[in-house]
């Protein structure tokens, strides 16, 4: 596979729409992510249609792909992953539950990643407190508990569209803190 700094040029050149810059970053990164996307749907067709539309995906997001000293393997990864689980959710419908999603393969990072992340954990604890506590409560439960949009309207009596902007207000203002 190419070196962090070789993935990094690629997604940075296909910020500026190179295509041959895509064709080598699928070369270098496909079978890693395929595999990801098949311990998650755990069916070989599936993962290859969902490893096409995260290839879309970071096509389409790789203006926003920002270099913080973790691989770019992470960044690839965790897209992923998420569009994985996604469409897992889709095809269980609404009856499937967290408890089916706890069975899927851990992909927790690294110990390097891991002492960058606890010196981050400390920053984004402070910023959260800075958040009214039901605002930084709706952020924990969406982002690190996976309750739905529809889930948080219900547990806070307000309208959907209302935890929209609650959770996008609150993203904005955490970026903004750990920015400073």
């Amino acid at each position: 596979m190419s070196s962090t700094a070789d993935i990094e040029t690629l997604i940075a050149r296909m910020a500026l729409g190179d295509r041959a810059a895509f064709s080598a970053l699928y070369t270098a990164t496909s079978a890693k992510l395929f595999g990801v996307a098949l311990r998650v749907l755990d069916n070989r067709a599936e993962a290859e249609d969902a490893l096409q539309e995260v290839f879309v995906k970071v096509w389409r997001a790789a203006g926003t792909y920002q270099v913080n000293g973790l691989s770019p393997m992470t960044w690839l990864i965790t897209i992923t992953r998420n569009h994985a689980i996604d469409r897992l959710r889709a095809r269980r419908g609404a009856t499937g539950g967290m408890d089916e999603l706890a069975e899927l393969a851990d992909l927790t990072p690294g110990p390097e990643a891991l002492a960058i992340a606890s010196s981050d954990s400390g920053r984004i604890a402070g910023c959260l407190g800075q958040l009214e506590p039901d605002r930084a409560d709706a952020v924990r439960r969406a982002y690190v508990e996976g309750e739905t949009y529809d889930e948080l309207a219900r547990r806070y009596g307000v309208p959907l569209n209302t935890i929209r902007t609650w959770l996008r207000r609150s993203l904005l203002k955490l970026r903004e803190c750990l920015s400073s």
